[in-house]
């Protein structure tokens, strides 16, 4: 089990929050946490880097439904960067692919 690291740093859009590691029940308060301490204004966009989530269970996916549905309530938005190709599947399978936008790196992700 990879414990979970999570960066925050300013783009040109808004936040970004670089994953490492699994997302999942044992450690999905870090991101709760991390989400917290952001300030979204709105029209920002809050991206979230999953180029380096190992993995991602059930009480990941609503981690990232909750943080969609907080930037929604500041009127902000939400995009996914360089999901991994099993997160992918599944965001696919359960419809996720609808709610999100999804980049597929970084660079598109905070282009304004």
């Amino acid at each position: 089990m990879s414990p979970l690291k999570i960066t925050t740093r300013d783009a040109a859009t808004g936040p970004v929050l670089e994953m490492l590691g699994e997302l999942d029940y044992a450690n999905v308060t870090e991101l709760h946490e991390a989400l917290r301490g952001l300030a979204l204004r709105p029209g920002q966009r809050l991206v979230l880097d999953l180029s380096g989530l190992e993995f991602c269970d059930s009480s990941g996916i609503t981690a990232l439904i909750a943080a969609r549905s907080n930037a929604r309530a500041e009127q902000a938005d939400v995009a996914l960067a360089a999901v991994p190709p099993n997160m992918l599947r599944v965001l696919r399978i359960v419809g996720l692919d609808q709610i999100f936008t999804i980049h597929p790196d970084i660079e598109t992700a905070t282009r304004p």
